[in-house]
């Protein structure tokens, strides 16, 4: 490989981040995959990712832990020498009814944050001075539509994802002009963390309510998400600061006809 480029996937070992995974050794990127309990799926993507052309390593580590951040960056510096960019998709939740506001305390707001901020904050200042030595340094964070219309899982995963936000704007002003730093914000997503965790029943009501309510009349799938992921790594050099949504329409609804109903 003439130019080498190097990416670090946080929560890299299933759903969005495996994807991503793939979509950055198709980019040519080779791959650390940061796993948190995951270790046989990461070891098979990196199978794929050597079948590709590209090496890739698995890291274990909680982003929560600042410790072990540091331990993801410091071993993907030793094996690769590089860092080019940084993926963050690891996150968490707590599944509840939103109208119980007695479902969540100060103690799970803590443990979602820990995971889907400070863990995202944590990478980013971990790998800051790797990804400025780039030709192309760049972050994308995974957020999601709950931060833009305050539905979700849990009023901890709603909050957290509106404070992912707030941070890639400030980290694209902060490592501005050498790094650029963006976020996705899926809809609904056709993973099986996410069905695993409602159960298959809930999570077809889930899936038809939301297919009814999308411009688009779909879901989107973990693939998507990550074609748009890479594109803000790799091919979007004037991009900085933006959230972008991969939600089928669903923020922007259904076309309505005013002279006689929904088209």
């Amino acid at each position: 490989m003439l130019d080498m480029r190097v990416v670090v996937i946080t929560g890299g070992a299933t759903g969005i981040g495996a994807s991503c995974v793939r979509a950055m050794a198709a980019k040519g990127y080779h791959v650390a995959i940061n796993y948190y309990d995951q270790i046989q799926k990461a070891n098979k993507l990196i199978d794929e990712c050597r079948n590709m052309g590209v090496e890739a390593i698995a890291i274990p580590g909680d982003v929560s832990k600042d410790k072990e951040c540091r331990k993801i960056v410091s071993q993907t510096i030793a094996y690769f020498n590089q860092i080019d960019a940084l993926i963050c998709c690891a996150g968490t939740t707590q599944h509840t009814q939103n109208d119980d506001l007695d479902s969540q305390n100060a103690e799970h707001f803590q443990r979602i944050y820990s995971v889907n901020v400070i863990g995202m904050y944590q990478m980013a200042r971990a790998c800051g001075i790797h990804l400025k030595q780039s030709s192309n340094g760049s972050i994308v964070n995974i957020s999601s539509i709950a931060s833009q219309n305050g539905s979700g899982s849990s009023l901890g995963y709603i909050a957290s994802k509106g404070a992912v936000n707030s941070l890639t704007l400030a980290l694209a002003k902060l490592y501005a002009p050498q790094v650029r730093v963006n976020a996705v914000l899926p809809g609904l997503v056709n993973t099986d963390w996410f069905r695993q965790n409602v159960g298959e029943q809930r999570w077809c009501q889930i899936k038809e309510d939301y297919m009814k309510g999308a411009a688009l009349n779909a879901i989107t799938e973990p693939q998507e998400v990550a074609s748009a992921v890479a594109f803000l790594c790799v091919d979007a050099i004037k991009t900085t600061g933006q959230l972008l949504l991969i939600d089928a329409g669903a923020t922007l609804g259904l076309n309505v006809n005013y002279s006689g109903g929904i088209e």
